[in-house]
């Protein structure tokens, strides 16, 4: 099994007195808002993989540059389209891990988090499958949203293909969940 090498792992690295005893708890949570981030790059390049072929389109997001930022056509934007598409992506997983890593926080007494982590602790499957099915619901809300506030409201429009508009984002979900979930170790005696 390989490891991540770090000078100090999130877990034992050592506090200063100016960081104080939540600073390791920061770092942890930093260091899973990393995950999520990486994992947001990783599940938007699948949905774009997916999605470009099937339905031979741009993301919503040129619709969205093309009105907000540089008008013309959504077509005449294809790299800004893909960064900017990009760029939600990556921002909702780093979202996507804040929001799961802070619930999961709040019920650490009654439950064990599948954000713990620990590189001593050999992964739980089930905290990857936990993280996977809440990365799924998370891609359907995504996918909701986007619909109903971002291209309906915003944008006063639909989605080009609205089949392949929500798979990409139910896709999105499950890689996201199962790139957190894959990442992150359950410390022992928890």
């Amino acid at each position: 099994m390989s490891r991540e090498f770090t000078a100090f792992p999130e877990e034992s690295r050592p506090e200063t007195a100016s960081e104080g005893p939540t600073a390791p708890r920061r770092t942890a949570v930093a260091g899973r808002v990393r995950r999520g981030l990486e994992g947001g790059a990783l599940a938007t390049l699948v949905m774009t993989v997916y999605r470009l072929p099937v339905t031979r389109s741009l993301p919503p997001s040129a619709e969205f540059w093309a009105t907000f930022v540089a008008g013309g056509r959504p077509d005449d934007h294809p790299l800004a389209a893909l960064v900017l598409h990009f760029a939600y992506g990556i921002g909702a997983g780093g979202v996507f891990a804040a929001l799961v890593s802070g619930r999961a926080s709040l019920n650490r007494d009654r439950t064990r988090s599948f954000l713990d982590d620990s590189v001593n602790a050999p992964p739980d499957r089930s905290d990857e499958v936990t993280a996977t099915m809440v990365g799924l619901l998370y891609g359907v809300a995504l996918s909701v949203v986007g619909e109903r506030f971002v291209l309906g409201r915003l944008l006063g429009t639909e989605p080009d293909d609205w089949f392949a508009f929500h798979v990409g984002h139910v896709l999105y979900g499950v890689t996201l969940g199962a790139w957190v979930g894959t990442r992150t170790r359950r410390q022992k005696g928890k």
